[in-house]
């Protein structure tokens, strides 16, 4: 007798299964984690299906339902929990009817796949054969008419999960900031013996036809050379590379990196080995040269902040999509463009991808850059022009040649330095001359003309080539503004020339701008062009949603909060309560409880009341009762150290530990300045780099105005930064007037607040009281 199925669910109400395939990749965890609880907190049944289309062929106990604590702890672990496994019988048709029987048996009629192109591509082929594999089910009698009645369409939504990043329409695929994180500890390591002796190391990384990760691994680390697929080098590469090289050693560097995809090869198709550029620089440049492939270790370890919000608010929008579907709606895969979640077209995405191979085979390199994202063009064009030296025709005719004045301002984060080494390296490959003002304007104020050395000075480029993985700011920073002495200011930048002024720094450097700009009026001395390139934790600089830092202060917060929480989890009745730094701003505390899946985030923006903790006391007493010895039950509040001025972080853990009556406990945790990172992130180098370019670029167009043009122009007075989904220059004069809230220091339109209902939902967190409807995920734009 065919077996039956149960009946649908009422209303709009899905069965959605969530499963892995293809390579494994840091993240996908996440995923699975967000695909489950958002299809629970929207009413729907979740299901996960174990070692991905072989489970689905399978079948029986491969394919299981799924509660809410089934997948408590997934967004720390790396890897897949629910696992990964190749099926030859799926890309047969009976394995295909197999895999539509069970999902039928199972009433599961949606299906989100977290993969590569292989994977997401069975998945459609799937999707379109569907009807006719039920309708063979029925004559075969493997299932009946009726059973089949309910499910008439199968909706597929693809998240894409690699390493490689190389799937087309996307900026950043699941597990690839993760990877990427491991190549520059590698490398960072690696650098350290190599200066030690003078070596020189060439690095393998994967990427058989995407390079993406070997050139953000050359971006973040300096690399002195790279190859990569879609790009081969020149005919004459051996001799280009060499000199290259040759040059850098000439300028007193020690060590020499040259990356290299696994994919590389010349332009007749010819794959260039690793040992074979370890022969040329051992035998030509007499270098002490090691080889050195890092191999799967790049798949491996816990996801960093990005992957795991990444992965959260995809798989999110994931149920989302399904929701929506109509019977005609083409199966999506869900994006990232910038910072804005968008659904993509995914045959449309996959085969744009499988051209680049194909583009790439035909030795069509033009076309397999065009077919990468805009920004792959711009960070590898970056990353040639801060590279290369004594370039003839990159210089700039000497009448537009600039003294380029750079300075931090605020306090130091990660991604600073990486900024001032492109911009520096941008100077010497242009014929510019960069001027560093060290210590910020109070050390430009009162030492500009201390002796021997004073804080106005000429940079080297051996002097910056290695500040590209240094946190802090190697040219001092601080809080001061100009407006402590604007005459000294004026008069300083007059004495040594200054042309234009590029500030790189938080809130103070905003402000810091701001105040140049209106002194204008009185100062010919700032009628010069200026950029602000926002470096802060707390990203709370107005004209972009995205500051250079605040990635870095994520990596280091939630691996503080993974410790806190294996403390909390082993003694498993622990609640940690943790102040995170921020300001005014809570998108530190709110993007972190995102990654973390903390419990409550306490921000400025909301602020803290005793309903809201009483309240969240009761969740926890309730989760407290219902948990029997399970595995990671320790809890994480997040409480950013401006959300109240009452409620302190000791005053909230001593209130839960009191109303506890003992059933579970309280600590307070606070990592202070830990958050600020050590290293800077593999994305804020890389973002560094790209935004230190563009910064430079706009001041040379806005040099060849005169003073009078620079007034008349908003323009010349500017902050980068990145807006819904692009990068883009903002007139400070509008930034200043319109989008700032300079009583909170903070922009009016915080962008990220959308997301705190989507912390709250996946952690299970009661909604406020007088309100029962489920928050909306963030909005995102449909194509």
């Amino acid at each position: 007798m065919a077996p039956t199925a149960p009946p649908p669910l009422e209303g709009k109400k899905r069965r959605i299964a969530v499963m892995t395939s293809g390579g494994d990749a840091p993240g996908m965890n996440g995923a699975v984690r967000a695909v489950v609880r958002m299809a629970i907190a929207q009413g729907c049944e979740a299901f996960c299906i174990y070692e991905g289309y072989e489970g689905l062929v399978q079948g029986g106990d491969m394919i299981k339902r799924t509660e809410w604590e089934d997948v408590r702890g997934y967004l720390s672990e790396g890897g897949t929990l629910i696992g990964t496994a190749r099926c030859a019988s799926f890309r047969e048709r009976p394995g295909r009817m197999k895999a539509a029987k069970n999902m039928v048996i199972a009433g599961i009629d949606a299906l989100i796949v977290c993969g590569g192109d292989g994977s997401l591509t069975g998945a459609d082929t799937f999707r379109k054969e569907w009807p006719g594999l039920l309708e063979e089910l029925v004559s075969k009698q493997e299932l009946t008419a009726e059973a089949i009645k309910p499910f008439k369409y199968l909706n597929i939504v693809g998240l894409v999960g690699s390493i490689d990043n190389d799937m087309s329409m996307t900026d950043a695929t699941i597990g690839c900031y993760s990877s990427l994180h491991r190549i520059c500890n590698s490398v960072d390591s690696i650098n350290d013996t190599a200066q030690s002796h003078q070596r020189a190391f060439i690095v393998e990384v994967m990427g058989r036809h995407c390079g993406w990760l070997a050139l953000m691994a050359g971006i973040s680390t300096g690399a002195d050379f790279l190859f990569i697929p879609e790009q081969p080098p020149e005919k004459d590469w051996k001799k280009e590379m060499c000199s290259i090289i040759h040059e850098h050693r000439k300028r007193g560097k020690r060590v020499t990196i040259v990356i290299v995809a696994e994919g590389a090869q010349d332009q007749e198709l010819n794959k260039i080995t690793p040992d074979e550029i370890k022969d040329l620089l051992s035998n030509d440049l007499k270098l002490d040269t090691r080889v050195t492939t890092l191999g799967h270790v790049q798949r491996g370890g816990a996801p960093c902040a990005y992957d795991r919000m990444l992965s959260t608010l995809q798989g999110a929008e994931a149920v989302k999509a399904v929701l929506e579907a109509q019977p005609d709606t083409p199966s999506p895969i869900i994006s990232i463009i910038e910072n804005k979640i968008i659904r993509k077209p995914l045959l449309e995405a996959v085969e744009l991808t499988n051209e680049v191979a194909v583009a790439i085979k035909a030795r069509n390199f033009d076309k397999a850059m065009n077919l990468r994202d805009a920004e792959f063009a711009e960070y590898l064009k970056g990353y040639n022009i801060t590279t290369a030296l004594n370039q003839p025709t990159s210089k700039r005719p000497e009448n537009e040649r600039m003294r380029v004045g750079i300075i931090h301002v605020g306090a130091p984060c990660g991604g600073m330095n990486a900024a001032t080494r492109a911009a520096v390296s941008y100077c010497f490959s242009r014929g510019h001359t960069p001027v560093a003002l060290h210590n910020g304007f109070s050390g430009l104020i009162r030492h500009h003309s201390d002796e021997p050395i004073g804080s106005v000075r000429e940079v080297q480029w051996l002097d910056a080539d290695g500040w590209t993985s240094r946190g802090g700011s190697e040219i001092g920073t601080n809080r001061t503004l100009p407006s402590e002495d604007m005459k000294t200011v004026a008069a300083v930048f007059k004495k040594y020339n200054i042309q234009s002024l590029f500030i790189v720094g938080g809130f103070e450097a905003f402000c810091a701008l701001s105040e140049l700009r209106v002194a204008r009026q009185e100062f010919e001395e700032f009628k010069i062009p200026m950029v602000l390139l926002p470096a802060t934790v707390s990203n709370n600089v107005p004209g972009t949603e995205y500051s250079l830092g605040s990635d870095t202060c994520l990596n280091a917060l939630i691996e503080y909060c993974d410790t806190c929480r294996q403390s909390a989890s082993s003694s498993r009745r622990r609640v940690f309560v943790i102040e995170t730094q921020g300001g005014e701003s809570g998108y530190i505390a709110t993007i972190a409880g995102l990654s973390i899946g903390a419990m409550a985030v306490y921000t400025p923006e909301e602020g803290v009341n005793i309903k809201m903790l009483d309240r969240d006391i009761d969740h926890l007493r309730e989760v407290f009762a219902k948990d029997r010895g399970q595995a990671r039950a320790g809890k994480i509040i997040l409480r950013n150290e401006k959300a109240s001025k009452v409620y302190t972080t000791q005053i909230i853990a001593d209130i839960i530990m009191a109303e506890a009556k003992g059933r579970f406990e309280a600590r307070v945790g606070i990592p202070g300045h830990f958050q600020q990172g050590k290293e800077p992130s593999p994305m804020d180098r890389v973002r560094g780099v790209r935004f230190g370019v563009k910064s430079l670029q706009h001041l040379e167009a806005k040099f060849k105005l005169s003073k009078q043009e620079l007034v008349d122009d908003p323009m010349s007075c500017a902050v980068i930064g990145i807006k819904g989904a692009s990068v883009q220059f903002s007139s400070m004069l509008k930034v200043e007037t319109e989008e700032t809230d300079w009583k909170h220091r903070r922009p009016k339109d915080e962008y990220w607040t959308k997301m705190k209902p989507l912390v709250d939902m996946l952690s299970g967190r009661p909604p406020v009281e007088g309100n029962g409807e489920l928050p909306p995920v963030v909005p995102v734009a449909s194509h």
